[in-house]
């Protein structure tokens, strides 16, 4: 058994029912992704569009493609065509710009609502208040072309735990007072990482997204 597949082993066995494992692939090579596809993952997270078209032409069409890093509404036309779930929509403008490149390809696209409460402002993320002034708005009647999945968000960068739990611990805020909006559908919560992945699922995830623990630290050569 290879070692991406021993981390995925390992990864999936720490996981509790019910829980989505996103395998995220940036830098990483085409090869490593069919090493993970062949272990059995076949949800695979992807931060940038041009990467994430290159990989979907080389790797099997039974890869479900979520785009995790945040997306300019200049290139939301090359992943529509294909991608399952973007997970990072913080605007309006970039929610609308979904919907109108995912009925032009007569699609209908996941989507998860990116909270922002990390510390750092240079994260991206709705306010949350913003948002539920624009949900009240009710614009995603109008949107028959998106469906809301749920909430994605991203903690501090720091080691202080209690820090990191009261971020996830708002994020499930935020996915709780969000839901009677959506109803049904409204079943995701995307939170935790690699290093905090276990600490996000105690707080309520239901989608871990996890990169350097299956295939090793980035390679920031590859990045473009």
């Amino acid at each position: 058994m290879s070692e991406i597949a021993c981390n995925l082993s390992r990864i999936r066995a720490s996981l509790p029912e019910g829980v989505t494992l996103v395998a995220v692939s940036k830098t990483h090579p085409a090869e490593a992704i069919r090493e993970a596809y062949d272990a059995g993952q076949r949800i695979f997270g992807e931060s940038r569009p041009q990467e994430l078209c290159a990989k979907h032409e080389a790797l099997p069409e039974g890869i479900e493609w979520h785009m995790i890093g945040h997306l300019q509404t200049n290139k939301v036309r090359q992943i529509v065509p294909f991608v399952r779930m973007i997970q990072s929509v913080d605007s309006a403008r970039l929610a609308e710009t979904i919907q109108r490149e995912a009925a032009r390809c007569g699609r209908t696209i996941d989507i998860l609502l990116e909270i922002h409460v990390a510390q750092e402002e240079t994260k991206s993320g709705w306010d949350v208040g913003e948002l539920k002034r624009y949900l009240d708005s009710a614009p995603f009647r109008s949107m028959p072309n998106i469906r809301v999945r749920g909430v994605m968000g991203i903690a501090t960068n720091t080691d202080d735990e209690a820090v990191v739990r009261r971020d996830f611990g708002e994020l499930k805020r935020c996915f709780d007072l969000l839901r009677p909006y959506f109803g049904v559908h409204f079943d995701t919560l995307s939170m935790g990482m690699s290093h905090d992945y276990l600490l996000a699922v105690e707080c309520g995830s239901t989608m871990v997204r996890v990169g350097s623990s299956i295939f090793g630290e980035r390679d920031y050569t590859n990045e473009k």
